[in-house]
């Protein structure tokens, strides 16, 4: 009896196991993978439901842009995208322009605080090169549990006398500009456009050169940015920090370069065409600013032509107090959009 309750129970597990191979040609071509699996589930009489993927050994969701058109969108991550952070990213446009004319020369270049005024005509050219780098990184998606990214940017732009072969070619004018950002993104209508966002910036300026050349100063800089169709504009009004009277290279430098700017831009095919406006916000004698106009223009793959107009003051730090105009034709590769 004993030896017929051991056959019995070896005898058992042979039936499942000869039912489920030959079922499993049944499951195999099967082309959805979680039918195949629920297939193979019933064969081998598991019935409970396959436990979804839990969150973290599910592959990271990736939300799609809702606006796949905007520029803004794209620039500042405004509609859900988390991209990694600390990744560098074009800011403002990175440019080359091998020739710049002005019809003014800054070879006595001052300015109202002690001790920051030459001596003697400085050696210069009309014509020189200009060029621009400009990047930026995101530091946070959110703020203090709101939806408001941080962002750092760093700016720097040259003006180098390269056909001054007597005075050894030197570099003019360098102007170092990091930054701050706080963003965050809006969708409201506004007058026929869209105002997508909203930041405040703290941004320091300036040249990094010895009395008397030195210029600098600070600010904290909002920004309000709207879009309609293939136009974008951008309202940036700023507020300068105040400095001790001692440490001031530039006393009247807000009412020159200005205290906001506006920019408009409009974007066809490889095509962008942008006008910048700043004014001192001032009356009288003290109204003044700049237009800046850049036209981009496709020539081969990524690499874009660029023609740069400006007139007014403030093209550069050393030159925040002379008016000029100026006009230059270059590359651009990075940051037009």
């Amino acid at each position: 009896m004993r030896s017929a309750l051991l056959a019995l129970a070896l005898s058992l597990p042979l039936v499942p196991a000869a039912f489920a191979q030959a079922g499993a040609a049944d499951c195999t071509p099967i082309a959805d993978p979680t039918a195949r699996l629920a297939c193979y589930d019933r064969l081998h009489g598991r019935l409970d439901p396959v436990p979804p993927a839990t969150a973290a050994s599910a592959p990271p969701a990736r939300t799609a842009p809702e606006d796949p058109d905007s520029q803004l969108g794209a620039r500042w991550d405004l509609d859900g995208q988390r991209p990694a952070l600390f990744a560098p990213r074009a800011y403002k446009p990175v440019y080359l322009l091998p020739a710049t004319w002005t019809d003014r020369v800054n070879r006595s270049p001052g300015s109202p605080a002690a001790d920051h005024s030459v001596n003697e005509p400085l050696n210069l050219k009309s014509v020189e090169a200009k060029y621009q780098i400009s990047l930026k990184t995101k530091f946070s998606h959110r703020l203090f549990g709101l939806p408001v990214s941080l962002w750092g940017g760093y700016t720097q732009s040259s003006r180098w006398q390269v056909y001054n072969g007597a005075d050894s070619r030197p570099f003019r004018e360098t102007n170092y500009e990091p930054e701050l950002m706080a963003v965050t993104p809006l969708d409201l209508p506004l007058a026929g456009w869209r105002l997508r966002m909203a930041g405040l910036a703290l941004n320091h300026q300036s040249n990094g050169r010895a009395l008397p050349l030195s210029r600098s100063w600070n600010r904290v800089i909002g920004t309000l940015a709207a879009e309609r169709g293939d136009w974008m504009a951008e309202l940036r009004p700023w507020v300068r920090l105040p400095e001790d009277a001692d440490d001031d290279d530039n006393p009247d430098i807000a009412d020159h370069i200005g205290r906001g700017e506006l920019r408009v831009a409009r974007y066809w095919g490889e095509h962008a065409l942008s006008v910048q406006l700043r004014h001192s916000l001032r009356g009288g004698a003290r109204s003044r600013g700049s237009v800046q106009i850049d036209y981009v223009f496709p020539l081969a793959g990524a690499l874009h032509g660029q023609l740069q107009l400006f007139s007014g003051y403030g093209e550069s730090l050393v030159d925040y107090n002379l008016r000029q105009n100026k006009a230059g034709l270059g590359v651009t590769i990075a940051g037009w959009r």
